[in-house]
């Protein structure tokens, strides 16, 4: 854990270094001992952001601060910190501080300051994690996608409105009877990391097709498989924070880079003893 921290932090001074030129993120991936996948999903659990946007704060953060000098024009500002056009840095700007750049210099005006993130160790005093290896073979699911976006925490409200959705409208009752399938599985899968968006797929594990809704493919894979016990779905996001934060840290596993997914058990979600899974593809 001590040595996954220290990476880390190792990764935050090179940003540190480099927000004003060019950050490589597959620089960061073997600065870390990761992949570039699996640091950017790691990076995103510890801290709550995805890496693009920690950069981007943190360039807005420092841009303010350039501003507050009277000598220094908004066009070189915005090429200092890597846009292309003060408009686009304009618009930035503006998201992040509530004002424009020229605004920046008139006296007394209120700006934001992201702070850079450090790495400790904390003690929490959580349970052990249970798990269990698993091989599968390739399989197809039916189904219905919608895309996501992990910027500021928003597939977590995104997703769960994409299940009230499906059971409001019946959705995942006709699914789960053209599968012929009781057993739900929410999944993870074509990660644009880039962007911080992949798609999440509400779907059955079927050897049919239906017309009424989309087939995927998910590839064989070794998998760690984790309960998540309690309501939804608050339960089943602390355990994939936990598996991010301290299941992969403190094993020998890497992710495997393909899909992930959810596996929820005909039964009330609601309930204080519902159980279901999480499956993540693993190697070593």
């Amino acid at each position: 854990m001590m040595e996954m921290l220290n990476k880390l932090n190792e990764c935050i001074q090179y940003i540190e270094d480099h927000l004003d030129d060019t950050i490589d993120l597959d620089h960061l991936a073997r600065m870390s001992y990761h992949s570039k996948f699996h640091f950017q999903r790691l990076f995103h659990m510890v801290t709550g952001y995805t890496v693009a946007d920690y950069i981007r704060k943190r360039r807005l953060t420092l841009a303010a601060q350039q501003l507050t000098n009277s000598h220094v024009k908004v066009i070189d500002v915005a090429m200092q910190f890597g846009y292309e056009t003060p408009e686009s840095f304009s618009k930035a700007f503006r998201k992040a501080h509530g004002i424009s750049p020229s605004q920046v210099k008139e006296y007394g005006s209120p700006l934001k300051a992201f702070p850079r993130i450090s790495f400790q160790i904390q003690l929490k005093g959580e349970k052990e994690m249970d798990y269990k290896i698993i091989e599968k073979e390739g399989f197809q699911v039916i189904g219905k996608g919608k895309k996501v976006t992990t910027t500021n925490g928003e597939n977590n409200k995104q997703i769960p409105a994409f299940w009230d959705e499906m059971i409001s409208t019946g959705t995942d009752e006709k699914m789960c009877k053209a599968a012929d399938n009781n057993e739900m599985l929410g999944i993870c899968m074509e990660f644009e990391h880039g962007k911080g968006e992949f798609t999440y797929f509400i779907g059955a594990e079927s050897t049919n097709t239906a017309d009424a809704f989309e087939t995927k493919s998910i590839p064989a894979a070794t998998w760690a498989v984790f309960e998540s016990v309690g309501p939804m779905p608050h339960s089943i996001q602390n355990v994939w924070q936990r598996i991010f934060s301290e299941w992969f840290p403190s094993t020998g596993y890497e992710h495997g880079g393909g899909p992930e997914f959810e596996l929820y058990p005909p039964g009330n979600p609601n309930d204080e003893n519902y159980r279901c899974e999480v499956w993540i593809p693993i190697k070593k």
